[in-house]
């Protein structure tokens, strides 16, 4: 069975990879904050909210991808009730992690497959991050460091880098941290036969 990822994400890419399994990437072509608007007055969660959007990537991608099985993900950070997008430059980086500084955030992953146009299983993880107390010139030191990656993801950081260092606490597995559910994806994969047991 033919396994495609709608998604152009280095870090979701090289999680499957390195998994070994084989995969095709062809990104979705849908607009992300357009769909999300109408939910953010509809009581949806940030847990809704990173479902829907999996949901829409991966039934889009199926439709143009006749009997693929379609990996679709998404990742929304939220703060309270609060949900927090990757940022559009650094002054915007700048001001999210002084605002997640010294707080517990979650980084709600959803992941869905989907076959022709339709969505045949859905899973959302969270993780739980609490950042360490922050100064201003402490911000201004990791942005300088990492550059223009903080703009890569919605918390301004990958923990599997730099970012590992402005946390004080962590709870919840990799995987979905970085953005991919992996152990049940995985799981799930194996029971369709998609992947070998």
């Amino acid at each position: 069975m033919r396994i495609v990822l709608a998604s152009g994400s280095v870090h979701r890419r090289k999680l499957l990879a390195d998994a070994g399994i084989r995969f095709d990437a062809v990104p979705s072509t849908l607009d992300e904050r357009a769909l999300e608007a109408p939910l953010r007055d509809s009581g949806a969660t940030p847990e809704d909210v990173a479902l829907v959007l999996a949901e829409a990537k991966a039934s889009e991608v199926a439709e143009r991808e006749p009997g693929a099985l379609v990996i679709g993900a998404d990742q929304t950070l939220s703060l309270g009730t609060q949900v927090f997008h990757k940022p559009v430059d650094m002054e915007e980086a700048r001001r999210a992690l002084l605002q997640l500084s010294g707080r517990t955030h979650r980084l709600n992953s959803a992941v869905v497959l989907a076959e022709n146009g339709t969505a045949v299983w859905r899973h959302v993880s969270v993780a739980s991050l609490t950042m360490r107390e922050l100064t201003p010139a402490a911000v201004g030191r990791y942005l300088a460091e990492v550059g223009p990656a903080a703009l890569t993801s919605v918390g301004c950081y990958q923990i599997e880098g730099a970012g590992v260092r402005l946390m004080d606490r962590v709870e919840g597995d990799f995987w979905t941290i970085v953005g991919l559910p992996l152990l049940p994806l995985l799981a799930e994969l194996r029971r369709r036969g998609a992947v070998e047991d």
